[in-house]
């Protein structure tokens, strides 16, 4: 008995979210689909190859307007990366490695733990996606390891891992001129976002510590401009906007906790001592006053008679 009143008390702290609510969509469906969003993406950006002279065109005006904006060069974050073997390639491994497993893992998770905030991540990661990748064909773009100007280290040539050919004319696996913006930073941004927005722990804005690495890495390798996680940002911002979002998980009213921690102990349920009740008291008939009772005192003027 106990443990049935147990269970149920569990039950009932189970908030009714979209996340209980929604519709798990089918698991074959949702694997064809996210595997000919990435095909899609990775051959597009195949497309923006050949346009060498105007990728380089496009990185001295981008360097350019980060001057004018006075924001901090590229160069201060490499240089604490080249502190130590070490530390560089940590951040390389990072930039090849973690990048796309640790977004399927937040869409994996999701999925299986809160199907309503899995439809939400993957369309918003869908249209990030999409709108990246017009940019990606439409403004080539040389990363900043790769521009004189900038004096920065490839990192990933010197010190390895690097995912990316020597020369990116022999590249047949990556498009090395799809800078802007940097998906890198925008999927990391939606990873922390997705994940706040469907847990409840306290320690759930920790996620931001994913983009912020993120940032930190790509730019410290001169792989990205800070333009470029502008960007992403902005692009990510305009896709939430017109995305509608589902409602976060929430925690039962305080009343209601309490109602279900205590739960009502059935009269007489087994292992329980009966509870005695005091027999009901019997009504009795009203009695007559003393007043009431007596005889009606005489007029005064029969007395007299």
């Amino acid at each position: 008995m106990f443990a049935g009143i147990t269970t149920g008390a569990r039950r009932q702290t189970r908030p009714a979210g979209p996340e209980t609510t929604a519709a798990r969509p089918p698991l074959v469906r949702e694997l064809l689909l996210v595997t000919a969003l990435f095909l899609v993406y990775k051959f597009g950006r195949q497309l923006a190859n050949g346009h060498e002279a105007r990728a380089f065109e496009n990185a001295d005006r981008v360097w350019s307007w980060e001057r004018a904006l006075h924001l901090p060069g590229e160069g201060a974050v490499q240089h604490l990366l080249l502190h130590g073997d070490t530390l560089v390639k940590a951040a390389n491994t990072f930039y090849a490695t973690v990048h796309f497993p640790a977004t399927v893992a937040f869409l994996v998770y999701l999925y299986l733990r809160r199907p309503g905030h899995y439809l939400w991540s993957r369309r918003v990661l869908a249209g990030l996606t999409a709108a990246a990748l017009v940019l990606h064909i439409t403004v080539p773009l040389a990363p900043p390891r790769m521009l004189t100007t900038a004096g920065l280290v490839d990192t990933a040539q010197v010190y390895g891992p690097s995912v990316y050919a020597s020369t990116p004319d022999t590249d047949t696996m990556a498009n090395q001129f799809a800078a802007m913006p940097s998906l890198h930073f925008g999927w990391a941004l939606m990873v922390a976002i997705g994940m706040i927005m469907a847990t409840r722990s306290r320690w759930r804005w920790l996620w931001l510590l994913h983009p912020l690495l993120t940032l930190l890495v790509v730019v410290g390798t001169a792989n990205h401009y800070w333009l470029d996680a502008i960007v992403a940002t902005a692009l990510l911002g305009t896709v939430l906007y017109f995305v509608p979002a589902p409602k976060r998980p929430t925690q039962l009213p305080a009343a209601s906790k309490r109602a279900v921690r205590r739960p009502s102990v059935p009269q007489n349920a087994p292992g329980t001592t009966p509870q005695s009740h005091p027999a009901p008291v019997p009504q009795q008939a009203p009695v007559p006053s003393a007043v009431s009772a007596r005889t009606p005192a005489p007029q005064l003027s029969e007395a007299v008679r």
